[in-house]
């Protein structure tokens, strides 16, 4: 059976990762948020926190490669987003969960086609949200 930590600074970092589900972030955006709500962490503990999350399933840990950076995104209320795909807003961030559903004709065609095969988890098609748009 795993062990879960229950400490302040991992309970601060659920709270607003939970508060902000559908955006992704990077570890430096964690820790810069927590401490302008007044929480005294430093970038270890956020870092070794994030580890723990991701280990548990609670984050998805992917690259932005626009950003060049490690990106997060709490997951625990999706099941587990290493089994489907994303959509994120280009502007605001927001990331939305697919059902593969949507993708399994382009899967199944690139698998005969080319070979390859996606990995749902690891994929974030790039979209602009209505808000956006509508801006």
């Amino acid at each position: 059976m795993k062990t879960e930590y229950n400490t302040r600074p991992r309970n601060a970092i659920i709270e607003y990762l939970r508060e902000n589900a559908d955006t992704r972030f990077t570890a430096r955006d964690i820790l810069k948020a927590l401490n302008a709500r007044g929480e005294d962490l430093d970038r270890s503990t956020v870092y070794r926190n994030i580890e723990r999350l991701c280990n548990e399933g609670k984050l998805v840990r992917y690259r932005e490669n626009d950003i060049n950076a490690t990106c997060y995104q709490y997951s625990e209320e999706h099941g587990s987003c290493h089994e489907h795909t994303h959509a994120q807003c280009s502007d605001c961030g927001k990331i939305f969960h697919l059902d593969n559903e949507i993708l399994d004709e382009a899967a199944k065609k690139m698998k005969e086609d080319y070979g390859i095969e996606i990995d749902y988890g690891k994929t974030v098609i790039m979209c602009k949200c209505d808000e956006c748009k509508s801006k």
